[in-house]
């Protein structure tokens, strides 16, 4: 369990919580987080926005039950968290990356353009981040970012052009990563794409197979084998 230490309320649903927890954070992991004691009956995956080691914060968006009840979470308050779990974005890429995310999973992208900067991996790294309605954390990204892109109420996936790019990592609805996998595919882009799928999880640690997704090598749990897969693997 960890400490809460704030938990800001960032626009109609967003919030951003940060709890102290002594961690080693991949890029593009995830913890499962609980707020209560017996309904809901399943903890809820939180993407990682960021960590130092000591603290961890997560960016949600109030969607059900449990987001709801972690909301009302004040500063002092005990949160239950289990991980960091998961493997995360490849930190082996290099040349020009976009990270593209729409909705909640803009989520991981702060932390890993942190880590790919002091890491000095790639030569530019450019964020595209699609909103239904209300932008946050603007000048954040814009902190790790050489290029910021927003897009609010319209398609994020418009504005990349995939020919532009050496790696494309994505995170958001399936809808959106697979119209973005058909785009570089249309365009014959043959860049790297890796989705991080943002299925419904139970335990975290791959035993339970509530997560399972079907990918042309066989089925696959997306807490344990991913999040994050290549497009290839999951859309072809």
């Amino acid at each position: 369990m960890g400490k809460i230490l704030t938990n800001k309320k960032l626009s109609d649903d967003f919030y951003l919580i940060e709890v102290e927890e002594k961690n080693q954070v991949k890029a593009g992991q995830f913890y499962m987080l609980r707020g209560w004691e017996e309904y809901p009956v399943l903890s809820r995956p939180i993407s990682i926005f960021d960590a130092d080691g000591d603290r961890v914060s997560f960016l949600y968006k109030k969607v059900g039950k449990g987001t709801e009840l972690i909301s009302r979470l004040e500063p002092g308050k005990m949160l239950t968290l289990n991980g960091p779990y998961g493997n995360g974005f490849p930190m082996n890429v290099k040349g020009k990356i976009a990270m593209v995310g729409g909705g909640v999973g803009i989520a991981p992208f702060y932390y890993t353009a942190k880590k790919y900067k002091e890491e000095g991996i790639g030569s530019q790294i450019d964020i595209y981040l699609g909103f239904s309605q209300k932008s946050v954390l603007e000048e954040e990204y814009r902190s790790v970012a050489d290029n910021l892109y927003l897009d609010i109420g319209g398609f994020i996936t418009d504005l990349v052009n995939p020919l532009e790019y050496d790696v494309i990592l994505t995170c958001g609805p399936e809808i959106m990563m697979k119209v973005l996998y058909e785009k570089c595919k249309k365009m014959d882009a043959g860049v790297p794409l890796y989705v991080s799928m943002e299925n419904r999880m139970a335990c975290g640690i791959g035993m339970c197979k509530v997560c399972t997704c079907k990918t042309k090598n066989g089925n696959k749990t997306a807490c344990k084998d991913g999040p994050v897969f290549l497009g290839s693997e999951v859309f072809a």
